[in-house]
């Protein structure tokens, strides 16, 4: 099969899956405790219960919310497919929600990269490493730091490295992006880094990067455990294998077994476990950009829902979405390049 109709075929696969998000969050929404009307008058703060009543009617035939579910429903297909999200009611009165969205996701985009980057290659250099020391001391020092990232909560993680590194010690800023007396670069992407290298403020990159150390850290170390892991396991697997004990019994060298033979043919299950990584970091990273004030999509989320902002709550989760439904389609790529078969 060509790469062509294998990507067309992946990308037909993945319709439904993002049909049948878009439907269980609208159905959520609209079942949950809240009323997006309610919060919004709450915060206009009107006493007199005429014009409440008033105002509430008005706003809700204006939202379609005193339509019908199914009515609400179409429309909400409508629109979310044709890239009309409304706009924010009770979060940011009267904000557009795909600017809300492009002003957080970058930062979310960022953490996430920046994380499972660093944490694939310690993650596969560790468990290549930990392999080729099996059940030495070295190996069992690698699992046990393995096992402390795959029990140790992300907040609770974020908590710890936040109290000490930045309370006590004072080497970090415990929380936000940038200091306080820095102002925002001017709005071109909307990732940071890549406007202040465009705008020649490369000050600021430094700043952000510096804003960003703990967090990264917090994601990377949680994210690295389990590639670890995954990477030693399949490692050895493969150590096992008939054409490993030929190669050497051939004469390759042993470094050259585990570069060639055993890293090479480990690959797949490997770029599995950093797919599944990347694509739940993007909504996984909720806590941390709570715990250390980013403001990031996963922080919009939680406010959407506190404020029951429908637009911007099935925004996020569009998005979050359709970024996972894109991390599994580069994965599936990157598989039918490292192994061809998988075309067939």
């Amino acid at each position: 099969m060509s790469l062509i109709k294998y990507i067309i075929r992946r990308i037909l696969a993945f319709i439904p899956v993002l049909f049948g998000a878009v439907t269980l969050i609208f159905l959520l929404s609209r079942i949950m405790p809240g009323d997006p009307v309610t919060a919004y008058l709450i915060r206009m703060n009107i006493s007199n219960p005429t014009t409440y009543e008033e105002m509430y009617d008005y706003i809700s035939r204006e939202l379609w919310i005193d339509r019908p579910i199914h009515m609400q429903y179409v429309r909400y297909i409508k629109d979310v497919f044709s890239g009309n999200w409304g706009y924010s009611i009770s979060i940011f009165r009267g904000g557009d929600v795909w600017n809300l969205i492009i002003q957080r996701l970058p930062r979310t985009i960022d953490l996430a990269l920046f994380s499972i980057l660093i944490s694939s290659f310690i993650g596969i250099k560790a468990g290549l490493f930990s392999a080729k020391h099996r059940n030495k001391f070295s190996d069992t020092l690698v699992r046990g730091l393995v096992l402390l990232g795959v029990s140790i909560p992300a907040f609770y993680m974020g908590i710890l490295v936040q109290y000490y590194f930045s309370y006590k010690l004072r080497w970090f800023p415990a929380t936000g992006f940038k200091s306080s007396n820095y102002d925002n670069p001017e709005f071109i992407t909307g990732f940071r880094v890549i406007d202040c290298l465009i705008s020649g403020e490369f000050y600021l990159i430094i700043d952000y990067l510096y804003h960003l150390i703990l967090p990264v850290f917090c994601l990377t170390f949680i994210t690295l455990a389990g590639i670890t892991r995954h990477s030693r396991s399949s490692m050895l697997e493969i150590l096992e294998q008939d054409y490993i004990r030929t190669a050497r019994a051939k004469g390759c060298e042993e470094k050259d077994v585990y570069r060639i033979h055993v890293l090479k043919n480990s690959l797949i299950s490997i770029i599995t476990i950093i797919g599944l990584n990347l694509a739940s970091l993007f909504s996984g990273a909720i806590l941390i950009e709570i715990t250390f004030g980013l403001n990031g999509i996963g922080k919009l989320l939680i406010e959407a829902i506190y404020s029951s902002d429908y637009w911007v709550l099935n925004a996020v989760v569009f998005v979050i979405t359709m970024m996972f439904l894109i991390t599994t389609l580069i994965m599936d790529l990157i598989y039918s390049f490292v192994d061809p078969r998988i075309r067939i």
